[in-house]
């Protein structure tokens, strides 16, 4: 099953929960037991599995991220977000995640989040699930 996931965020720096999405699309397919594999075709925006239990979870590593590489800095890139570049980079463009039973395999507080980091924008990702013997 392939299919492409339209996300709208609304702020310049986000995480944007997108567990949910993911797994109807993983039930949707109806794969039981194989992979999903998520695609970012974006070079200022990433994805990563962390903590859905607390959102200060989410306020604090953008918060860190901030401190750690501040949107204004001694920054050459003439779009002016190279920040942008650099959080994305850190944090990667793809995630593969084990599906059993037809489900997605995470952690009990364990979430999917798309991160923007040069938003508001409209972005697509890429969903892939695969089965396997």
């Amino acid at each position: 099953m392939n299919t492409r996931l339209s996300i709208s965020t609304t702020s310049r720096d986000q995480m944007l929960d997108i567990t949910a999405e993911i797994g109807r699309l993983v039930t949707q397919s109806g794969i039981e037991r194989g992979f999903c594999y998520i695609f970012n075709p974006h070079t200022t925006a990433a994805m990563t599995i962390n903590e859905n239990a607390d959102p200060d979870v989410m306020r604090d590593i953008l918060a860190g991220l901030d401190r750690t590489i501040p949107w204004k800095g001694d920054y050459r890139h003439g779009e002016g977000n190279s920040a942008a570049h650099i959080k994305a980079s850190l944090f990667g463009p793809a995630l593969q995640i084990m599906v059993e039973r037809g489900r997605l395999v995470l952690g009990t507080w364990q979430g999917i989040y798309f991160c923007e980091f040069d938003g508001p924008r409209q972005r697509q990702l890429d969903v892939r699930v695969y089965p396997v013997a």
